[in-house]
């Protein structure tokens, strides 16, 4: 790979992605980029240009934080700089990569150092040598949760606290945040996505023009990569003058009362949570004044302010696309815009009596003085018409006259529109009703899955429960376990300094406890037994409750349907769970009902996932009134085959039973006896309907050991 950048000049179109950036490099205050979209777009292609076009540094020699000769940091860990010398160099581009640890990032106990020497040493992470540079996270959204939390932190506050180990550091940590990140792999966590200063949607152009330059640029660039950075060279320099200018400017830029007032209009109309979106929104449009060459905020950079601040906080519902309305915007901006003076009527020519003569008095030609309709026939219009609104014309200009039946022209034949009966026993999709907290459903026992937020697990970022022997490669190690370890020995080795004397067989490493992600896979019942309107409606709504479970717990989630005679892969495994509820809106139902086709299905698709993520355990979530009609005469018993497989392979199960009316047959919970599955009814599914339980039952159950 050529370390010659591509430069930032030379990328086609995407003029939203190329203003958030280059406003982040003017104001890092703004608070960093998430650029959304999907894959092959050039987001990272254009992030590491911008690295090229920012100024170069000053920075004090041997300081490992890049501490600011002008301002050094009071609390920089390499001490105080009075008289150091000082080195200039461009700033940095640090990127961080999707496995990266908590360690990594922040910094750690230099543990060669506390072994070898038997002193206390900070060894700096990624944070600080991002200090006044460019922190680059591609695909921010496959990070973990932890992870994110710290980086979003470090850049909101503009610093970075270690309390780790022994060691406590605090160091300045102020930098450019620019994410990337595609949707179909997953979202966010709305309080993450707001640490975010502005958002960027992006999309390759569908122009056939611009998507050949597209690609005659990059061979380009692939053939000479010198060459090609050497004819935008000109370029990239007005650019990064550009910015330096703006950067000067912006102390200088006004924020004016009218601008503050429709900043904060604009957020309370579109309901957003909290002030960080006015504040974030504030520094936006200053810093699109200054790099506009203004000195002060205009309506125009409220505007523009708004489109890239506002679109991920309005969102009340994690299925909800982004997105901003703009004539309600454009509405709430007039309306708190700075009034126009009203205009001075001009003097007119001079009266006997001193005054000035008003031609006329009576407010125009159609007063009682004046002289009627000008410029028309008798009834004011242009052509005498009474100034309604003219006839259409026709394709040549000339009014085109209604047909008239009555004068006896046939009217012409309209089309009529062809008639497409909906298939046999089967009805149109119903809505989901309305999504509500469900109840937890984990996975028993402890598994070593990605981090997330369902199931008991062995993670990275969990809170240390104990010490144990390396497995393999030592990854984290539990220094006072180790040190235990080693002491008893120490006499035997013949130690003679501060430095330990340590074998291999001394080192322990750390056992954290946490909750991982699961795969979630919904296997749902459209057949007729469920077709009900009503009934759907609930049994839907019911499953997209249980989708946002799995968003926020970080799941990944799959679903089958089965109805008629087989059943189908409707959504293969996946982190977006935004196109499982889009699946499950436009679900029909209706035909019979293979149940042991859907339990079979399942079983497959648990067994190529198995084997392609050994470590992320499945939970199996049947929706179902526990009917089998499809199949022939033995439909029950190959279902409850079906449903002993999976139990056999140690799925964990809950079966959602569906069954509604007076008369029940119970046959989902034969089912989830079948699967040894937890059994559980719409009713029950929700949370604060169990809670309600338990706080019906407590009183009595108190009044029984009082009695007791």
């Amino acid at each position: 790979m050529s370390d010659v950048r591509y430069p930032f000049t030379a990328i086609v179109g995407m003029a939203d992605l190329r203003l958030g950036l280059l406003l982040n490099a003017v104001s890092p205050a703004v608070g960093g980029v998430l650029v959304r979209g999907e894959k092959g777009t050039a987001k990272s292609t254009m992030v590491r240009a911008l690295a090229g076009l920012l100024p170069s540094i000053a920075t004090v020699d041997g300081c490992r934080f890049a501490c600011d000769p002008a301002a050094p940091d009071p609390q920089c860990p390499d001490g105080a700089h009075a008289g150091a010398p000082v080195s200039e160099r461009p700033a940095r581009l640090v990127e961080l990569p999707v496995g990266v640890s908590e360690d990594r990032i922040v910094g750690s106990l230099d543990l060669e150092r506390a072994l070898a020497e038997g002193v206390k040493a900070y060894e700096p992470g990624l944070l600080a040598q991002a200090h006044r540079g460019v922190l680059y996270i591609d695909e921010v959204n496959l990070l973990q949760d932890h992870v994110v939390d710290l980086l979003l932190d470090a850049a909101a506050m503009g610093r970075s606290y270690v309390e780790r180990e022994g060691v406590s550091v605090r160091h300045a940590a102020r930098f450019l945040l620019v994410g990337t990140m595609n949707p179909e792999e997953g979202e966010l966590r709305p309080q993450l996505l707001d640490r975010f200063g502005l958002t960027v949607e992006i999309a390759a152009t569908r122009d056939p023009a611009e998507r050949a330059e597209v690609v005659r640029r990059r061979l380009g660039y692939d053939a000479d990569p010198a060459a090609f950075a050497a004819r935008f060279a000109g370029d990239e320099r007005a650019l990064a003058d550009r910015i330096t200018a703006a950067r000067e400017l912006l102390a200088q830029v006004e924020l004016t009362d009218t601008a503050l007032r429709q900043i904060t209009a604009v957020c309370a109309a579109f309901e957003v949570d909290g002030l960080r979106a006015d504040i974030v929104m504030a520094r936006t449009a200053v810093a699109l004044a200054a790099w506009s060459g203004r000195t002060e905020v205009l309506a125009e950079d409220v505007r523009k302010a708004a489109q890239l601040a506002l679109p991920h906080r309005r969102r009340r519902n994690p299925f909800d696309a982004p997105g901003l309305d703009e004539e309600q915007l454009d509405r709430v901006l007039e309306e708190h815009a700075e009034p126009e003076p009203e205009p001075q009527p001009e003097p007119g020519p001079a009266t006997a009596e001193g005054s000035q003569e008003d031609p006329d008095p009576e407010g125009g030609p159609d007063g009682p003085d004046g002289d009627g309709p000008q410029d028309g026939g008798p009834d004011g219009g242009p052509d005498g018409g009474g100034g309604g609104a003219p006839e259409p014309a026709g394709p040549d200009g000339p009014p085109v006259e209604a047909a008239d039946p009555a004068a006896g022209e046939d009217p012409a034949p309209q089309p009529v529109p062809a008639q497409h009966p909906a298939p046999a026993r089967e009805s149109a999709p119903v809505a989901a009703g309305d999504p509500y907290r469900t109840r937890l459903f984990a996975v028993d026992g402890t598994g070593r899955g990605a981090q997330g937020r369902r199931s008991p697990a062995e993670t990275d970022g969990g809170h240390t429960v104990r010490a144990r022997r390396p497995r393999g490669r030592l990854a984290r190690l539990h220094l006072s376990a180790t040190l235990r370890a080693a002491a008893p020995h120490q006499v035997a080795r013949g130690r003679s300094s501060r430095a330990l004397v340590l074998h291999k067989d001394d080192f322990r490493e750390q056992v954290r406890q946490g909750r991982e992600s699961n795969l979630v896979l919904f296997v749902v019942d459209a057949s007729g037994s469920m077709a009900a309107r009503q009934r759907m409606t609930a049994v839907k709504g019911a499953v997209l409750s249980l989708l946002m479970d799995a968003y926020q717990r970080r799941d990944k989630i799959g679903m089958i349907t089965f109805r008629g005679a087989s059943a189908e892969l409707a959504l293969p495994p996946t982190s977006s769970v935004e196109v499982g509820a889009a699946r499950l809106e436009s679900l029909p139902t209706g035909g019979r009902t293979p149940l042991a086709a859907g339990l079979l299905r399942a079983h497959e698709v648990l067994r190529v996932e198995r084997l392609r993520d050994p470590d992320r355990r499945p939970l199996l979530v049947v929706v179902t009134d526990g009917r089998a009609t499809g199949g022939g005469r033995d439909a029950v018993k190959q279902s409850h085959r079906a449903a002993g497989l999976l139990a056999a392979q140690g799925v964990a199960s809950v079966v959602l039973d569906c069954e509604s009316g007076p008369v029940r047959l119970g046959l989902a919970g034969v089912l989830a006896a079948r699967l040894r599955a937890t059994s559980v009814t719409l009713d029950e599914l929700r949370a604060d309907g169990v809670a309600s339980l338990v706080r019906e039952n407590r009183p009595t159950t108190t009044a029984a050991r009082k009695a007791a």
